[in-house]
């Protein structure tokens, strides 16, 4: 196929089946101890008796907390692998035209964040650039943990239980209560619930490392997952993919604020397919699920056991009014589609 006859990608995530053909030509290393997989957020590489744990995701959409949100986003993903986030780097790439104090403003807002979590910037790069409309920030976030204290996507076990720490979509429901208050009131959507959703990634909040660690800690956890862009159903997907496994899981269940009902109702989206950064998604014996949900809800968040995971040609489904049917697949996140549509 040519080029130029090569199908166009839409905004997000590039697609699995691309994305697996990607890393499949990656050359493996002895010291690593978890590479790249589609479904995995983290690599791991031997250093002596610990284990590196390291990540990079970088934060494009519009947003007055570009810095903030690059380090907590890159930190759960840290947490979620078992290990605590220790160190962070930053590159920052900001438009023509952008002012000292706009990027004074960036760097506070890492600082601030790193502090939070009790962690350290080390180092980075910072340029003006042509061809950007906002500024991106590309974070790298480094922690270290016990080779045996790993905790990988793949992990997941027919028989498993899944325990949901935090609601879904936190993260979509406050991008769209900042970026679009006015389709929200148009919508019939009143201005005091437009207001408390903005706030709403601070409180709930898209960090999770405290649920994270709280439940490895707990007992023996066999995967954990934070879901972002493609919201809950994707998330839920990128586990059975990592992990060679199927998930059943109930909708009367899912925790899910009011008001995030609400914001999807008004503008016509899906809560199932909103990014969803602040939510935790884990996998655990039966036996040790209620342990573990106990310690998610001692840092203060809810909890709840949501479904189970089953072999993989049971698919990917959800259980609604008693019938099962298989899970929606969100090509593109939901927050992503309605910001081109609008």
């Amino acid at each position: 196929m040519k080029p130029s006859d090569a199908p166009r990608l839409g905004v997000g995530k590039l697609p699995a089946d691309a994305l697996g053909r990607c890393l499949a030509r990656i050359p493996r290393h002895e010291r690593v101890a978890l590479g790249p997989a589609v479904g995995e957020d983290v690599a791991a590489i031997h250093f002596g008796d610990r284990l590196l744990v390291a990540k990079t995701d970088p934060i494009t959409f519009a947003s007055d907390l570009v810095g903030w949100y690059a380090v907590n986003v890159n930190a759960n993903d840290i947490a979620t692998a078992g290990a605590r986030p220790a160190w962070f780097m930053a590159s920052a790439l900001l438009p023509e035209g952008c002012t000292e104090t706009e990027a004074d403003t960036i760097f506070d807002q890492i600082l601030s964040a790193c502090d939070a979590l009790d962690c350290a910037l080390v180092g980075g790069h910072t340029e003006v650039t042509y061809g950007l409309d906002r500024p991106i920030v590309v974070g790298c976030m480094l922690g270290e943990t016990a080779p045996d204290h790993l905790v990988t996507t793949g992990g997941a076990q027919p028989g498993d239980e899944i325990i949901m720490a935090k609601p879904i979509a936190i993260e979509g429901t406050a991008l769209l209560a900042r970026e679009a208050p006015e389709r929200l009131r148009d919508a019939g959507l009143p201005d005091d619930l437009v207001a408390r959703c903005r706030d709403f990634l601070f409180q709930p909040g898209i960090s999770v490392v405290r649920e994270a660690l709280a439940a490895a800690q707990a007992a023996p956890v066999h995967s954990m997952h934070d879901p972002t862009e493609g919201g809950l159903a994707t998330a839920l997907r990128e586990i059975c993919s990592a992990a060679g496994v199927g998930i059943r899981v109930e909708a009367d269940r899912l925790l899910i604020l009011n008001e995030t009902w609400d914001i999807c109702a008004g503008l016509g989206l899906d809560p199932l397919g909103l990014i969803a950064s602040g939510s935790l998604l884990v996998t655990a014996a039966p036996g040790d699920s209620p342990q573990i949900a106990e310690a998610i809800r001692a840092t203060g968040a809810a909890a709840a056991v949501i479904g189970t995971v089953v072999e993989a040609a049971e698919g990917v489904r959800i259980v609604e009014h008693g019938r099962a049917r298989a899970l929606p697949e969100f090509p593109r996140d939901e927050l992503a589609r309605f910001l081109e549509r609008a």
